[in-house]
């Protein structure tokens, strides 16, 4: 079922924006019962998304991961070619998660984690973590 709402823009630097939740954690059983055929077509869609809105800010897309914690990848480069990396790059978050995801790295209680694609080095980049009551930004090598 797909359903369709229209919103106030809470980001009035982007043209659209697509919010898409997925009901299940960002790990490799994601992948394997989603099936990487399917990912990459859904990859496909998402390029083609910012073909046709052209160049600029026309487009963010946020995908949230509803797992413990919930993995959100916020997606808003306005050049093309960047875009396009940051789409191919998200399952390599993957293999960094268990470094990442580390108990004793965390702050505590952290109940949501935010990744930013990072047009400098073309890398996906931990943002923000927050718990109930706190947000942290992370920079550098730590959590402050």
């Amino acid at each position: 079922m797909i359903s369709q709402e229209e919103i106030e823009a809470n980001d009035e630097n982007f043209v659209s924006f697509l919010n898409i939740d997925i009901p299940l954690a960002f790990n490799e059983e994601f992948f394997q019962w989603f099936d990487f055929r399917r990912w990459e077509k859904m990859k496909a869609v998402f390029k083609e998304m910012k073909r046709r809105r052209g160049a600029g800010n026309a487009l963010k897309i946020n995908i949230n991961f509803f797992g413990n914690p919930k993995i959100i990848f916020v997606i808003d480069t306005d050049d093309k070619q960047l875009y396009d990396n940051a789409i191919e790059k998200i399952d390599f978050v993957l293999e960094l998660l268990p470094y990442h995801l580390d108990p004793e790295k965390l702050p505590p209680n952290v109940l949501e984690i935010i990744y930013k694609f990072d047009p400098q080095t073309a890398r996906w980049r931990l943002k923000t973590a927050k718990s109930e009551n706190k947000s942290y930004s992370f920079s550098g090598d730590r959590w402050n």
